[in-house]
């Protein structure tokens, strides 16, 4: 693949799209339920991508179509649920819970329901985030898209100018029948997607999103607890989990920026590893920051960003009992490209990534085209 032909291709087609404003899929079929004399309300998001890479074959790919169905009982009840179709093939149900209002700031929700951890797994349509790909960061640490069975509250305070949400959830599975985790993605092979969880432990989630400055949002968040197994008289078949992380987004005319960082920190892996032979690290994390400026003027009804993003992060952060980190898990990329959000909702997306890791000489490219839709 000739990378300089395409990166011109990119730039002048400059086809890519970002915005700040939207809700998450749930909170919007929430909002609009409570706003709308309908029970049943419709809608959906989803992704095309092509990815090109430098010396390999390229792939293109429905990476994802979700259907969206929020009913309402009656002004205080409510369900949402989403469908989500992956690859063409696969089949899942990526939320599905019931909101129950106590007031404007206070619900009661149950069910299966994204875990409130950094920015992406809960604002994960296409037209929310800048690059074809969401974060790697939010592949590796934090396993996005990432939700459990649970309960719990959430809700605001304009006086104080805070959102929050603080659940009791189902957690990773380490341990079903095989040993489960390993150190190149950390806990992503333990996610349960709410398909016949293993639960023999709860986990707590919690979030704060601070919202009383000007043009900026700050996120606070933890989750505590231990893995899932089903051999619960072996405790090597389990690792505590204690994740916390911090994230911003930023916008004021026609500059936005957002950030993110993000430490977990593994406990018994050392028995974990020797028992299952495996390499999970005992603590992974790591950053990104973002910066994207809109070449058209505010009045436009719509918007073209170049944007550039950074990654740097480490599933080997640290490793136990003697288990040489590998220096393959540390990766840094680089991303550029342009957002072209020609209407609420609807983007394309093209941009370049350089990816590096701590492995001397090693770097792969690639290139991405997309289109993303939300309504």
């Amino acid at each position: 693949m000739k990378f300089p032909l395409l990166l011109s291709l990119l730039f002048t087609t400059s086809i890519f799209a970002q915005t700040q404003n939207f809700q998450n899929s749930a909170m919007r079929q929430l909002s609009n339920l409570a706003n709308s004399n309908k029970n049943l309300t419709l809608g959906g998001y989803g992704e095309i991508n092509f990815n090109g890479y430098n010396g390999q074959s390229n792939q293109i790919d429905v990476k994802r179509l979700v259907l969206l169905f929020a009913y309402k009982f009656d002004d205080r009840v409510q369900f949402v649920t989403e469908i989500e179709y992956e690859h063409v093939t696969e089949v899942y149900v990526e939320q599905a819970f019931l909101n129950y209002s106590v007031n404007n700031n206070l619900n009661v929700r149950a069910g299966l329901m994204l875990v409130p951890m950094g920015i992406i797994n809960e604002y994960h349509e296409g037209p929310t985030y800048n690059g074809v790909e969401r974060p790697s960061l939010d592949g590796k640490v934090i396993p996005t898209t990432w939700r459990e069975i649970g309960f719990g509250l959430a809700g605001k305070s304009n006086e104080l100018s805070f959102r929050y949400q603080l659940y009791v959830m189902n957690g990773f599975v380490s341990f079903n029948e095989d040993y489960v985790l390993r150190g190149s993605d950390g806990l992503r092979k333990g996610r349960q997607k709410g398909a016949e969880s293993v639960n023999s432990d709860v986990n707590l989630s919690a979030k704060i999103e601070y919202y009383g400055l000007p043009n900026i949002r700050f996120g606070l968040a933890a989750y505590t607890g231990k893995t899932q197994t089903t051999n619960i008289d072996d405790a090597a078949t389990q690792v505590g989990v204690a994740m916390v992380g911090l994230d911003y987004r930023y916008t004021k005319g026609r500059f936005s920026s957002r950030g993110q960082w993000v430490n977990t920190s593994l406990s018994d892996v050392g028995a974990y590893n020797a028992a299952g032979n495996t390499d999970l690290g005992s603590a992974m994390g790591g950053y990104y920051l973002e910066a994207a400026y809109n070449l058209l003027p505010l009045t436009n009804r719509q918007r073209l960003d170049m944007f550039i993003r950074y990654e740097d992060f480490d599933t080997h952060k640290e490793t136990a009992a003697g288990l040489v980190a590998n220096p393959a898990f540390h990766r840094k990329e680089t991303t550029i490209g342009f957002s072209y959000h020609v209407a609420p909702g609807a983007v394309f997306k093209a941009d370049y990534q350089a990816k590096k890791t701590a492995v001397p000489n090693y770097t792969l490219d690639q290139f991405n085209i997309g289109v993303g839709f939300f309504f």
